[in-house]
């Protein structure tokens, strides 16, 4: 399969590209979060707890505190809030019942994706422009970007470099 021609650009533009959309991507977050009645901390929690629950995996609040980087305090009052809104609810681990569960509420999916959902459709329909080798170097790059932001971000929070900053 032969992808469609693409436009030319520099390293320069595709950073260019990539900090208007993260940009337009924290506000968003903001909007989105407001419209699910929580804010940006909780929902990017509740996201965490999404990804456990598609996994198929438990997922323990301290876990969740790793995760988020948040204190096992901070997670409380998220756990408290995602539970009040009806998108999470703790449940005691059968294998060490000192250890709290988060578990997504059962109709938190549904109402999700009332949000989130339009959004998917229109990038599936972007990513079925793209062919399967195309699709694996986007795939690529935002793996391997994710890693040089999570060791920028540990820098910036701890003043230590941590490596070189190239992957």
């Amino acid at each position: 399969m032969k992808g469609k021609p693409r436009p030319q650009a520099t390293p320069e533009q595709a950073q260019y590209s990539m900090d208007r959309m993260i940009a337009l991507a924290q506000f968003g977050q903001q909007d989105i979060a407001a419209r699910l009645g929580l804010n940006v901390t909780d929902l990017t929690c509740l996201g965490f707890v999404i990804e456990a629950a598609m996994a198929g995996e438990p997922l323990a609040a301290g876990d969740l505190a790793e995760r988020a980087q948040l204190t096992t305090g901070a997670v409380t009052g998220v756990l408290n809030r995602l539970e009040k809104a009806g998108y999470a609810h703790r449940e005691a681990d059968p294998g060490d019942r000192r250890r709290v569960r988060v578990v997504m509420a059962d109709s938190a999916q549904e109402r999700i994706l009332q949000v989130y959902g339009p959004f998917y459709q229109r990038i599936g329909a972007l990513f079925a422009d793209y062919t399967p080798d195309e699709i694996a170097v986007i795939t690529d790059w935002f793996t391997r970007a994710r890693e040089v932001l999570a060791e920028s971000l540990e820098e910036v929070r701890t003043g230590t470099p941590q490596g070189s900053g190239t992957p």
